[in-house]
């Protein structure tokens, strides 16, 4: 098997339901270069080396054939902070963050478990008198676009719209062909440029009228780094549109898959209800939905495992192989809650550490756990599921479990 190989194989949608038999090939080597001169790292140290050097831009106007030097990431919108470096990246990431979480804002998440449990329960009532439900299409999606929505302030009447353009944004890592692709970057540009005019509109009436949510926020306070500008301000919005709502469908129904083919693990979590932190840090670890860091790029030479990446280079992380590397955890394709190696690659490393984290986590076990409590004799209805065809963002595109009732 040659490189290229490798990771076409990595890539091709056959691959999707279970791709950490190529990953275990991946390790064998743990700097790849490829035959296109990009270089390939699935091994967890040098995974964690690399997440942590400033010398591996994430700033797409550093990538070897970016095209036209690129100011934007689609119609118009300056490129929002997880594609820059420091200290542009810093800078809106602080500003952003002052309106999710501590110092300014430290209780902000938790008053949303409430809310949370809520949505969970009343999607989870919808389940009683039935036998068998998908788990993506009425739990893992509406779920997480509801949250998204309600940290925003997006109306609750808008939520369709934004699970439409959340999906829509995300079609060309969908596509089956060049020409698939080609419409499917077209309709991600129209679900961008919609959802930008809604966000500046929006954002006007929060200037205007200021709410307890983050785009209120964004839009008028004044803290020591001063405001977003407009457009920084749409540009964000609109990567927490998508990473608020994308990665948090894929880590529920994951993790759903993976407890149900561990139904020891289950009946223990009904008994021990707080194992749920440790169930999700292994559900991460175990099956990330984060599968791949693409498109990072050395402003230098960097030595990696004895291996020189040269300056220029791209350099793509394999967050799911790192995470099964069994030079790091002991017996990494076992599901363990009990693990004592819990440092997982699921929310990235160094600057660029998941901004979401800490609300996917919330999400996730809220969902995880009332599910399991009150769905009686849960089990698969398929096995292996069906499968998004994207590699970077992996999870099934349906998820049937049949049931014999409901708890209440």
């Amino acid at each position: 098997m040659t490189e290229t190989d490798l990771l076409q194989q990595m890539l091709d949608y056959a691959n999707r339901a279970n791709p950490y038999p190529l990953y275990d090939e991946l390790r064998t080597t743990p700097v790849r270069r490829q035959e296109d001169g990009s270089y390939l790292v699935g091994t967890y140290r040098e995974i964690v080396q690399l997440l942590h050097d400033p010398r591996l831009s994430s700033d797409v106007r550093n990538r070897p054939d970016p095209g036209p030097a690129r100011e934007e990431e689609g119609d118009g919108l300056p490129l929002s902070f997880i594609l820059l470096d420091p200290p542009q990246h810093d800078v809106l990431r602080r500003l952003a963050m002052r309106q999710f979480g501590p110092p300014h804002r430290p209780a902000f998440l938790d008053g949303l478990r409430s809310d949370m449990a809520r949505i969970v329960r009343d999607r989870i009532d919808g389940f009683a008198g039935r036998q068998e439900v998908d788990i993506v299409d009425e739990l893992a999606y509406p779920f997480p676009v509801t949250v998204i929505c309600d940290v925003l302030g997006v109306p609750q009447e808008d939520e369709p719209l934004f699970h439409e353009w959340a999906e829509g944004i995300i079609q060309p890592g969908e596509a089956t062909g060049p020409d698939d692709l080609e419409e499917r970057r077209q309709r991600a540009e129209q679900a961008i440029s919609e959802a930008r005019d809604y966000f500046a509109e929006l954002a006007e009436a929060r200037r205007r009228e200021p709410r307890d949510d983050m785009l209120s926020g964004l839009v008028t306070d004044d803290g020591p780094e001063g405001r977003m500008s407009q457009d920084e301000v749409l540009s964000t919005a609109v990567l927490l549109l998508v990473a608020g709502h994308e990665t948090t469908v894929n880590m529920i129904a994951n993790g759903t898959l993976t407890l149900l083919r561990h139904p020891e693990v289950v009946e223990r979590l009904r008994r021990e209800p707080e194992l749920i932190s440790r169930v999700f840090e292994e559900l991460i670890r175990f099956d990330t939905p984060v599968q791949f860091v693409p498109f990072r790029t050395t402003v230098a030479d960097v030595e990696v495992a004895g291996t020189t990446i040269p300056k220029g280079a791209a350099v793509t992380l394999v967050l799911g192989s790192g995470n099964r590397d069994p030079g790091y955890f002991t017996v990494p394709d076992r599901f363990d809650p009990d693990r004592a190696e819990v440092q997982h690659l699921g929310f990235g490393g160094g600057i660029h550490y998941c901004f979401g984290a800490p609300l996917a986590r919330m999400e996730t076990q809220v969902a995880l756990s009332e599910l399991f409590r009150r769905l009686e004799n849960p089990r698969l209805v398929n096995d292996p599921p069906p499968y998004r065809r994207n590699a970077f963002l992996r999870g099934p595109r349906h998820l049937r479990v049949a049931f014999d009732g409901v708890r209440t």
